[in-house]
């Protein structure tokens, strides 16, 4: 081939790229700003908006993904891994603040790496949670939550696979166990100021 025909071939592949690529760019935005806005809207209590939200955020996902098919390449360079990833963690927030069964693999409908790594940011948002709840006086919700927190931790550490095939999830799931010692020591010091606060009310009619 001549290298003028060749330039044109060459070209009219990258310019096929570069239009996916915008595509995928704009769709992987799309969707970590409809997930983010879920997530807020599940610490409002808004669940229909964080419903419809997290809809909008999985059809940004599909175009992404449409777009980038044919050039696996791009579709694997990391912004629709991130993209999957806080759609994971927006699927396990709204599962656990809702006290729904955590979705599955399938539900989500992601990578494996995006599916672990999302859940275990989830634990931060999950945190936000329980502090509120603190606040509200809900102890017991807070316990469940520990204890679903716990749950994902063991899981996240029965992933013990290459950092190349995990994507970094070892570094997140130091986070996610830092997060939920400082949360059980949250919920331990708010439990005892209840019990002596408990302790108190009863004791002063009797005083009275």
């Amino acid at each position: 081939m001549e290298l003028g025909r060749l330039g044109e071939v060459l070209r009219a592949d990258f310019d096929e790229k570069t239009a996916a690529r915008e595509v995928g760019l704009a769709a992987s935005r799309r969707t970590i700003r409809s997930c983010g806005n879920a997530i807020r809207a599940l610490h409002r209590y808004d669940h229909d908006t964080a419903h419809r939200l997290l809809a909008e955020a999985g059809e940004a996902l599909a175009e992404g993904r449409s777009a980038l098919g044919p050039h696996p390449e791009l579709l694997h360079s990391g912004f629709m891994h991130d993209a999957e990833k806080e759609y994971a963690e927006a699927f396990f927030t709204r599962s656990l603040i809702s006290a729904t069964p955590l979705p599955s693999f399938d539900d989500v409908g992601v990578g494996a790496a995006a599916f672990v790594k999302g859940m275990a940011e989830a634990v931060g948002e999950v945190r936000r949670h329980i502090l509120d709840l603190m606040r509200r006086g809900d102890l017991k919700r807070c316990e469940e939550l520990l204890a679903s927190m716990d749950e994902i931790y063991y899981l996240l550490t029965s992933m013990d696979h290459p950092d190349g095939i995990t994507m970094g999830l070892r570094r997140l799931t130091d986070v996610a166990r830092s997060i939920i010692e400082r949360t059980r020591g949250d919920f331990t010091t708010s439990s005892i100021q209840r019990t002596l606060r408990d302790a108190l009310e009863r004791a002063l009619p009797e005083e009275a």
